[in-house]
């Protein structure tokens, strides 16, 4: 099926962008790798009056660090995600998930911010963003403001994003010295939506949890931390029994459906599972920072 009529602009600032934007309302759609947009388009999920093409916009592909945050631009492609040594090293939760992303297609277009965006209950970079608690930066008529990624989340392809905003990138903070992550995904076959994700992030300090992040993939109406698990970990100590605990808590914060990838006990299980072997790898790799 073809996509139904509709105006296309590419402009080269952000404010060209912006304007756009303004004048099209809820009618505008806003382009970046387009791998959640074009299909919708295609199947006529989607009608926009006008499609604004950002790809033009110079400074929104930088995938740096900032006094030890990491910056992730808007047009910053899941295999740049992918490739970048500096996510398997400092940000290493982000640089395991990106190779598990759908499949090599996706990832050369398909961008981090988009994927946000479309807030897919599904999608692998929602969980690993809560995980690590980054923050989006979306720029308005009223000027740029900062959303956390919990509060971004608002509900199954929900989010926070105003109709005139665009967010330029998402920033993940300083994790510190000992610190590390990894991403668990169960699918079907590769490229597949994800049947259960776990996302997992730990800081240490002394030895103990100094924070820990836990998210979890298809399992809720939206990307969901597993706070109590969370919580539990916080300054304690890791060894099998507060690991254990840990997984436990994070299947109990699931609430995943039955359907043909699994019943409900199955992917819950698999939550735990996935949720104690993160940990333990989250932690030898901290460990060894």
């Amino acid at each position: 099926m073809y996509p139904a009529k509709f105006e296309y602009f590419a402009p080269r600032t952000l404010a060209e962008a912006l304007s756009l934007l303004e004048k099209y309302g809820d009618e505008g759609k806003v382009l970046a790798g387009g791998q959640s947009l074009i299909p919708l388009m295609k199947l006529r999920f989607a009608a926009p009056r006008a499609l604004i093409d950002l790809n033009r916009i110079e400074g929104l592909d930088q995938l740096v660090e900032e006094a030890g945050a990491l910056r992730i631009g808007a047009l910053v492609r899941t295999k740049a995600c992918e490739l970048s040594q500096l996510l398997h090293d400092r940000f290493r939760a982000l640089g395991d998930a990106a190779p598990q992303i759908s499949d090599p297609i996706v990832r050369n277009r398909g961008t981090v911010v988009g994927s946000l965006v479309h807030a897919d209950p599904q999608g692998d970079w929602g969980s690993v963003m809560l995980a690590v608690g980054a923050r989006v930066e979306a720029r308005g008529s009223g000027g740029t403001r900062t959303v956390t990624i919990e509060q971004f989340f608002q509900g199954p392809f929900a989010s926070a994003l105003q109709p005139d905003e665009i967010v330029t990138s998402v920033v993940v903070p300083d994790p510190g010295p000992r610190a590390s992550g990894t991403y668990l995904k169960l699918e079907r076959k590769v490229g597949d939506f994800a049947t259960v994700g776990v996302a997992v992030h730990l800081s240490l300090d002394n030895g103990r949890v100094r924070r820990a992040g836990i998210a979890l993939t298809a399992v809720a109406p939206t990307n969901v931390k597993a706070t109590k698990a969370e919580e539990a970990l916080a300054g304690a100590e890791l060894n099998d029994s507060s690991i254990r605990n840990a997984a436990e808590l994070a299947a109990q914060a699931a609430e995943p459906r039955s359907d043909l990838r699994g019943s409900a006990d199955y992917k819950r299980h698999i939550v735990q599972v996935f949720t104690e072997r993160g940990l333990r790898t989250a932690a030898e790799a901290a460990r060894a920072a």
